[in-house]
């Protein structure tokens, strides 16, 4: 008589119904898990290109400009990403002998990205004069509970908002 090492049927059968009831109940918040991990990601990424921008501003002692950019216009549509240029022309737009500094990638395209301008301007001397705001990233809803928000106030200072009920609307 053979001796057979191995599973029967029964119990691969088995097997698979216990894991798939397992992976099916953790789906769910691993797809929590992955909005909040790409929402603090993308504050991040907005953040630091803020501060590079204000930086570039007072190193290069000439207005820099943050901006979604459709065409060399900045634009409203903050999903397609930040653009920082030197704006020695007309503000908000590449013209002349503007510079472009960095361009991010876009965002996720079921988020939200919203601001109460179209710009953020830094002046030579790092203020934000004009341009102080609320810049809020929320993934895959306008009110999701992952939302997070960068402040940019009159001075220049950028920083992570502690609020917890953020709304992209």
């Amino acid at each position: 008589m053979k001796n057979c090492a191995g599973f029967t049927l029964i119990e691969l059968m088995t097997t698979l119904v216990v894991s798939t009831t397992l992976i099916s109940m953790a789906i769910p918040s691993l797809a929590s898990l992955y909005q909040a991990y790409r929402a603090d990601s993308a504050i991040r990424t907005i953040r630091s290109t803020l501060q590079l921008a204000r930086n570039s501003a007072i190193s290069y002692g000439s207005r820099v400009t943050a901006c979604p950019l459709q065409e060399g216009i900045c634009t409203q549509d903050w999903r397609i990403g930040i653009t920082i240029f030197i704006d020695r022309g007309d503000p908000n737009t590449i013209d002349g002998s503007d510079q472009v500094l960095l361009t991010t990638d876009h965002f996720h395209q079921g988020d939200f990205v919203t601001y109460n301008r179209s710009a953020v301007r830094f002046q030579p001397d790092g203020l934000a004069s004009g341009t102080n705001g609320t810049l809020r990233y929320c993934p895959s809803s306008v009110s999701s509970e992952h939302s997070k928000a960068v402040i940019i106030n009159q001075a220049g200072r950028i920083r992570f908002s502690k609020d917890s009920n953020i709304r992209c609307n």
